[in-house]
């Protein structure tokens, strides 16, 4: 059986211009039958030791209720994603889907009864981009409009699905991207942790991934300042490393936008034997 690949990865947040305070959290883990250990911002990590995990999510809501909405929910995730090797050690395997979508709907629930308990966090939500890497798939996940991207051979594909009406029309070629990135309704989002909505559906996807791909997950702050053929362009910088990727990216959406928090993680999928190679 051919070895694991290592995941290279780098991961920023910036504060938007306009808001007081960063409502962007970011998080890197480890996850094994021990549970979820918390990794750098920059790094790298075969996956032949653990699967690795991760997840952006932008807090919204009155006061400092969208800080906190977003770090609940990814400190939730490192709780709830190693429950998986547990069942298993048990003799009981759960379609790892079905577990981030059971997961996800228990956080949210979780967020509503916060959000309910006292006027300052009344309404606080999230969105969640996430992608579980495990030595056979990338298992994802994402409710709003925080974004996951695949870049392979030159070819830029978002993974995860914007929850507003917006982009289900561009989507669907009946606007143009241009069109769409000034659509007055662009943000508004029919799917989000918490705001106290009964129900949640995310989206889930599992697929295969081969040394080579280039995965980017971004909050709207850097779409607010990059359209999709820059983000490729940017993307396709090779012999970049990861954390060039992101300051690049970075830099290119504040000077373009700026207003909203700008957050990204990149991961290279690399070779073993390339497993040495500086991160940046």
């Amino acid at each position: 059986m051919p070895s694991a690949p290592t995941l290279h990865w780098a991961a920023h947040s910036h504060n938007g211009s306009k808001k007081p305070r960063n409502e962007d959290s970011l998080i890197v883990f480890a996850s094994d039958p021990n549970g979820a250990d918390i990794l750098p911002a920059s790094g790298s990590h075969p996956l032949s030791d653990h699967d690795l995990v991760f997840a952006l999510s932008d807090g919204m809501g009155g006061g400092n209720a969208g800080d906190i909405a977003s770090a609940t929910l990814l400190q939730q995730m490192t709780q709830i994603i190693p429950e998986t090797f547990k069942a298993a050690a048990s003799g009981l395997f759960p379609d790892s889907l079905a577990h981030l979508s059971h997961a996800l709907n228990t956080v949210h629930q979780q967020i509503n009864a916060v959000g309910s308990a006292s006027p300052d966090t009344a309404g606080m939500a999230a969105t969640l981009a996430l992608t579980w890497f495990t030595p056979e798939n990338l298992y994802l996940a994402n409710v709003g409009d925080s974004r996951i991207y695949r870049f392979r051979h030159g070819e830029l594909t978002q993974l995860s699905h914007d929850h507003t009406a917006a982009w289900c029309q561009w989507k669907r070629q009946e606007i143009s991207e241009i069109q769409y990135r000034s659509h007055p309704r662009r943000s508004i989002l029919y799917q989000i942790v918490g705001a106290g909505r009964p129900a949640l559906h995310p989206h889930l996807a599992a697929l295969p991934y081969q040394v080579g791909d280039r995965f980017l997950i971004c909050s709207d702050g850097l779409i607010d300042g990059l359209s999709e053929r820059q983000l490729a362009r940017g993307l396709s910088l090779s012999g970049s490393s990861p954390h060039e990727i992101v300051i690049t990216l970075l830099q290119r959406a504040i000077d373009n936008s700026g207003f909203d928090d700008t957050s990204l993680i990149v991961i290279d999928v690399v070779a073993p034997q390339n497993s040495h190679l500086a991160e940046g």
